[in-house]
């Protein structure tokens, strides 16, 4: 038992101070004192509407100050003292959701502003916006939930292996069927096993929502997309007799898309040495230990065309969607480069899929 927990109970419940307490107001009161600018003791309109402004809380209106302001100002004399501002900051969480903040710098890149009023690419972005809240890939994924749960119900297969079910069979990528050319696409509803379906849904919530909070929902949306429609392209060209199911090429386009916001904002991320040696790790072993399996296993179903060709799109199409902070000179040529290349590659596929016709019988 620590120092602080020695004495709860000798003390009345109102004068509990315990060090979580402690170390929260004094991370509260540095708060403070830097957005009160006159030092006076006091957060003022004015100040109240720079906090908002800053990182604390960007995706708030500055018209929110005068309302928590007066909602806050208990001695109702236009300002607020530290007490006041405390507990504000208590009884108003996503005022200061710093585990949201530091959640995101952990994963995406960090946002400074180098001057006051400096404009980067075009649009300066905060180090995240909750708004317009990221729920594309939320919605992606409560879709291949219900696709799921429904194709277990019509077939009762508890464990969700079955191929037969009715979404399965109208939106697999099925070889026999590339006439229907949304199958390209909506493979990705469809997951062969209820494991298969979390480790999916697991990386594109974690990685995907990180992305949408500072890139926006389109642009993340972009690149998913993208991965997964270059997992079906890759599969029909490379292995043109194998069904495919699951969202693992838009994942892996997350996984890549990381990868490359990394090395667009190299100088403007928090360990970006550590993060890009952690995701590149992460691709080449998984895919060595796919290609390993579908070598020397015959009954391994992994489709490591679909995770190596999503992996490149969304390397790809993330430079090319993706923010980057400060624009430099060989960035813009990587970024001409990345597009050309994946246009180039996606339009030679369906070039060869009208031209050469017999490849895939």
């Amino acid at each position: 038992m620590d120092r602080c927990e020695q004495h709860v109970q000798a003390i009345p419940l109102q004068r509990l101070n315990t060090c979580e307490e402690n170390q929260r107001r004094q991370q509260l009161r540095h708060v403070f004192e830097k957005y009160d600018t006159d030092g006076d003791g006091y957060l003022n309109v004015a100040e109240m509407k720079r906090l908002i402004n800053e990182k604390k809380c960007p995706d708030m209106p500055k018209d929110l100050a005068i309302h928590l302001l007066k909602a806050s100002d208990t001695n109702n004399d236009g300002r607020l003292d530290f007490n006041e501002f405390y507990k504000l900051s208590t009884e108003h969480p996503f005022f200061l959701c710093e585990m949201y903040i530091k959640y995101c710098k952990a994963i995406v890149p960090k946002r400074n502003v180098i001057e006051e009023g400096d404009v980067l690419d075009g649009e300066y972005e905060q180090s995240m916006k909750l708004w317009p809240p990221p729920l594309v890939m939320i919605i992606f994924s409560i879709l291949e939930v219900i696709f799921f749960v429904i194709d277990i119900v019509k077939t009762q297969e508890q464990n969700g292996t079955s191929t037969s079910g009715p979404m399965a069979t109208l939106f697999i990528y099925n070889p026999h069927l590339r006439h229907e050319v949304w199958r390209f696409l909506t493979y990705m509803f469809v997951h062969i096993g209820f494991m298969h379906l979390v480790m999916n849904l697991l990386v594109q919530i974690f990685l995907g929502v990180a992305l949408e909070l500072v890139h926006c929902w389109w642009r993340v949306a972009l690149v998913y997309l993208a991965g997964v429609i270059a997992g079906s392209m890759g599969t029909s060209l490379f292995t043109p007799r194998v069904f495919l199911a699951g969202a693992s090429g838009g994942v892996y386009a997350l996984i890549t898309a990381h990868i490359a916001t990394i090395i667009m904002n190299w100088k403007q991320m928090e360990y970006a040495i550590v993060q890009l040696f952690v995701f590149l790790v992460f691709c080449v072993t998984d895919l060595g230990v796919s290609i390993y399996n579908s070598i020397n296993d015959p009954f391994d179903k992994v489709g490591y065309i679909a995770h190596a060709s999503g992996a490149l799109a969304g390397f790809l199409v993330g430079i090319g969607v993706l923010r980057n902070l400060k624009v430099e000179t060989w960035e813009r040529k990587l970024w001409w480069c990345a597009v050309s290349v994946y246009f180039l590659l996606m339009f030679a596929g369906i070039m060869y899929h009208f031209f050469n016709p017999s490849h895939f019988y």
